[in-house]
């Protein structure tokens, strides 16, 4: 076990996997040459030479509809968007094309392409700075994974890779620079549709997505110290969603917030408000609390973007609320 980067863990699990896989290959806009906008693929392209590491056109549709391809005729492609938000300007290829095709095709061939989706507010604005997840849970086909740390970051791409299904991948800017442990060995893998429990607690249930996690642990610590017991539950994977382990922690606390950096209306703290609705109603003994983005476009300016984000001290208010 080391302590390594989430940025690092993310180019280790590409590195071992077209190590391991020659049909693993790897594009994207400013991939191979500058190693990518967020420099996670720098030195690739000199280990894998440019037939399997490329540098791609600025068309994002073009990107997708290529990985399409690629993964119907053997390959396992990797395909880098700049920014997360651009799964809008591909979306065609994403939704209809990547999520349908082996449904509308009787399953005669597997889809085994990965899209890379930098996402997260940095201030850079309404365009490249969403965190569109729950846009992309309505859509049948698609896996998605959001990892919150280095360990996880590593394990879900090696398993989305080899997945013979169109995942989703998104990796959270601010998150690349944080140093986590990461197991040692090319086969740990972090299966799609298992939640991790970040924090066991008995009080109040705390499931928080990607960049939220971090700031859910912190929130659960301070009121730790008031002598509430909180559980924080990564979920990890969104499609497939593991639906049992949240509802196994709120029929222990009776209690739930989710904690998401996406727009709280249709977000994932509204489908998880719907299945404990349908599964597990009778265990609440308060209403869900949601953290999340209003429903407006991300701000450009520093205290805009500040004021609408989640963050630490709205979640610990948010469950100290329903602890009171």
């Amino acid at each position: 076990m080391r302590k390594i980067t989430y940025a690092e863990a993310i180019r280790e699990a590409l590195i071992e996997e077209m190590r391991r896989d020659p049909s693993v290959i790897l594009y994207g806009e400013d991939v191979a040459n500058f190693g990518g906008i967020f420099r996670v693929s720098a030195g690739l392209k000199d280990m894998f030479g440019d037939e399997r590491v490329f540098d791609s056109p600025i068309s994002e549709n073009a990107l997708v509809g290529g990985g399409v391809g690629a993964a119907l005729t053997g390959l396992r492609p990797v395909v880098e968007l700049q920014f997360a938000d651009f799964l809008f300007t591909a979306g065609d290829e994403v939704v209809l094309k990547a999520g349908m095709w082996r449904y509308g095709h009787g399953g005669a061939y597997a889809i085994p392409l990965v899209v890379r989706c930098p996402s997260g507010a940095t201030g850079v604005g309404p365009e490249h700075g969403q965190c569109p997840e729950a846009f992309f849970m309505h859509a049948p086909g698609l896996k998605i994974v959001s990892p919150s740390n280095p360990a996880d970051a590593k394990g879900l791409l090696k398993s989305a890779i080899r997945d013979n299904n169109p995942v989703l991948y998104f990796e959270h800017k601010l998150l690349y620079a944080t140093r986590g442990e990461v197991p040692e060995g090319e086969d740990v893998l972090v299966p799609l549709g298992k939640a991790a429990i970040a924090r066991e607690g008995d009080d109040l249930t705390l499931v928080a997505i990607s960049a939220m996690v971090p700031k859910a642990l912190k929130a659960a610590k301070r009121l730790a110290a008031e002598g509430h017991s909180v559980e924080v539950i990564d979920p990890r994977s969104l499609v497939p969603f593991d639906r049992e382990t949240i509802i196994e922690s709120v029929k222990k606390t009776g209690k739930i917030v989710v904690a998401e950096e996406s727009y709280k209306t249709l977000g994932v703290g509204a489908e998880i408000g719907a299945m404990l609705m349908e599964q597990a109603l009778e265990y609440l003994d308060r209403p869900l609390r949601r953290v999340a983005i209003p429903d407006v476009p991300i701000p450009t300016a520093a205290v805009l973007e500040a004021f609408v984000l989640p963050n630490e001290e709205k979640i610990y208010q948010a469950c100290r609320e329903l602890l009171a």
